[in-house]
């Protein structure tokens, strides 16, 4: 296998788990804040991440290559967390502060990603979805901002 469809599996793969566990852990927040808007909203951000990994796993499967199907140990720690602050009653601002925590993540990881020699259309899917991640971040941070005056 060449080394530049390594690079780009290996990249492509990191966006895929980097999908599923914002994909696990947007569900999981949203199973544990108390607003019901904000709970609809990260159940939205839960399915568009569904949706990325899906549209990745199919980039991933044109070059020949198995897509990675799991998430990381970072988001299953993540994941963790969440459930335990659900039992614990943290505060939609804790919730949403480690949400956007997670964006954090998600929006490091697509920029190493588009620093990549990727192929144009894998390179403009991961453009698009990219973008799409930094309006989630921002407005992952407007909510927690909000959240905290309450």
């Amino acid at each position: 296998m060449s080394t530049v469809i390594s690079q780009v599996r290996d990249a492509v793969n990191k966006l895929l788990e980097i999908c599923h566990d914002g994909e696990s852990g947007f569900e999981a927040a949203a199973n544990a804040v108390s607003n019901a808007s904000v709970k609809a909203e990260l159940m939205q951000y839960s399915g568009q991440r569904a949706e990325f990994a899906a549209e990745l796993e199919k980039a991933v499967q044109e070059l020949g290559e198995a897509p990675s199907t799991g998430g990381t140990i970072a988001g299953a720690l993540h994941r963790g967390w969440m459930k335990l602050s659900k039992t614990a009653g943290s505060s939609d601002h804790a919730i949403l502060s480690n949400c956007e925590r997670g964006e954090d993540a998600a929006v490091s990881a697509y920029r190493a990603a588009l620093n990549t020699a990727l192929p144009n259309q894998i390179s403009t899917l991961v453009a698009s979805q990219f973008q799409a991640v930094k309006r989630v971040h921002d407005r992952i941070k407007l909510l927690r901002d909000m959240s905290e005056n309450k």
